[in-house]
């Protein structure tokens, strides 16, 4: 469990290190609705904010060894986040990515100086060979969505949204492993909903309130790359056992013609997990009730820019 409290230690801890990213209005004036415009944060994802907080927390506690540094399993983006925080704080960084992670993402972890290393097919190969270093290395483990300092490094976010919209209802959220849920559950309780968005290729979260706890489930969909944990995280399943989300499903057709709109409407480049959040919106999986003030988080925008006016993935 993480609480508001963590939250706001990590705004402290970051606040010289991260983008305060801008709060957009659109919608229309019947039916408004705000974007969290994080695709602009550093590295073009939301994960800095986590990535700084966790490394400059065991900076503090001397569990970061500058000589060793840090080590990351990901699909591309948290690799990229910590790579990036690595830099700043100027120590070494190792990742760990599945042999078919999207080569923008690849070529900009190597555009960091660090040693990205290939791993299976699935993040969790990733995470596997990136726990056999850390135990023969000594390098602090930079989990990509279950560790606190990640999500709440990732809950500032929420923070941000209703510092600067103090009236927004919901918050409307892409899932993958659950760090950015878990983080803006924090931040928000009391506050402000949360609508927990998934593919439903990938229902990390649907399938644990299901089950009762996190399962296993496959990994598949164009939002893969960047939602595919296969299981929901500890932190994330805590937190929706407390207070559950509202949780809703979407397709990969509703994905891509969420992607698609934010191009064409907003000239926003969001990668397809990113679009997963405004899709439960798109494709009616999530309807506001009258007057309801939504936000919806884009958290991510690495992505191959030569797709954007293509309507496949």
């Amino acid at each position: 469990m993480i609480t508001r409290d963590d939250v706001l230690a990590a705004e402290r801890r970051i606040s010289k290190h991260v983008r305060r990213t801008p709060l957009l209005r659109g919608g229309s004036s019947s039916a408004p609705l705000w974007l969290k415009c994080e695709f602009l944060q550093h590295t073009g994802v939301f994960k800095a904010r986590g990535a700084f907080n966790r490394q400059l927390a065991a900076l503090e506690r001397g569990e970061l060894d500058p000589a060793v540094g840090v080590v990351a399993a990901s699909g591309g983006n948290a690799g990229l986040a910590n790579a990036y925080a690595a830099a700043a704080l100027g120590v070494p960084a190792t990742v760990f990515v599945p042999e078919n992670a999207p080569r923008v993402k690849v070529e900009r972890l190597l555009a960091y100086k660090v040693t990205v290393r290939q791993a299976g097919a699935e993040y969790i190969d990733a995470y596997e060979a990136a726990q056999e270093y850390v135990a023969q290395s000594g390098a602090l483990f930079c989990h990509a969505y279950d560790q606190p300092e990640i999500a709440a490094g990732a809950g500032t976010i929420a923070e941000e949204i209703l510092q600067d919209e103090p009236g927004i209802d919901t918050i409307v959220v892409a899932v993958g492993g659950g760090g950015l849920y878990a983080g803006l559950a924090a931040a928000a309780a009391g506050r402000a909903r949360i609508v927990a968005v998934e593919p439903v290729s990938i229902p990390t979260l649907h399938a644990a309130l299901a089950a009762g706890r996190p399962v296993d489930v496959t990994v598949s969909g164009v939002a893969a790359d960047s939602l595919g944990a296969r299981r929901l995280g500890d932190i994330a399943f805590s937190m929706a056992s407390q207070e559950p989300p509202v949780s809703v499903l979407v397709n990969d057709d509703a994905i891509i013609a969420a992607r698609a709109q934010l191009w064409s409407e907003y000239r926003i480049p969001a990668e397809y997990g990113a679009a997963t959040a405004l899709a439960a919106l798109t494709s009616g999986a999530y309807v506001p009730q009258k007057d309801e003030r939504v936000a919806v988080i884009i958290c991510g925008a690495n992505t191959d820019p030569c797709t954007l006016g293509d309507p496949t993935p």
